[in-house]
């Protein structure tokens, strides 16, 4: 298998990067979903929220690598060819989550940012983007929220869909992008 994308086929860099950035994505939600188990300003849920944000931050760097990779081969074909209806919702949901892999990430180094907090990275700190605004920060924070819990919907139904191609409509949606399989 080729690094790069073919008319027939994701390449390794655009399978790779999907499922590590679903992986990534599983954490950022873990680590939020679960700092609520512990008490505010303990130790642990610092870990959890410092967590979340440092995985956010990953996704929002490999999301633009992976944007490349999209530009820089062709999208395989799907065969047999889906029906016509389903083009626009398949381009509609890859551009939601899309969006979402851009957008939470920036909205949550908008909050620190505007909270005055540190943007932590790996052992970086990364330089904030707008001076320290508290009622800024929760404004950006409810949309920020918003697009989690919408992140929920938009995963389900992208992992619906493609078990929907796979065994409903037997097509090959979802082996072109699973490793291994040439």
């Amino acid at each position: 298998m080729t690094w790069k994308n073919n008319p027939s086929r994701y390449g390794s860099l655009s399978i790779g990067l999907h499922w590590l950035m679903l992986i990534l994505i599983a954490g950022v939600y873990a680590c939020i979903e679960l700092k609520g188990n512990f008490p505010k300003g303990s130790e642990p849920r610092e870990l959890l929220k410092q967590w979340h944000f440092m995985l956010g931050m990953a996704i929002f760097a490999l999301v633009w690598l992976r944007l490349l990779a999209r530009l820089i081969g062709p999208t395989p074909a799907i065969v047999p060819a889906i029906p016509t209806w389903q083009a626009l919702p398949a381009k509609l949901m890859h551009l939601a989550l899309y969006l979402l892999m851009i957008g939470a990430p920036l909205a949550g180094w908008l909050i620190l940012s505007a909270a005055g907090k540190p943007v932590p990275f790996f052992g970086l700190e990364l330089p904030p983007l707008i001076d320290k605004n508290p009622d800024l920060a929760g404004q950006i924070k409810e949309l920020h929220e918003l697009a989690g819990s919408a992140g929920y919907w938009l995963i389900g139904l992208h992992a619906v869909a493609g078990l929907f191609h796979h065994f409903v409509s037997r097509d090959n949606t979802l082996t072109r992008m699973l490793p291994g399989r040439g």
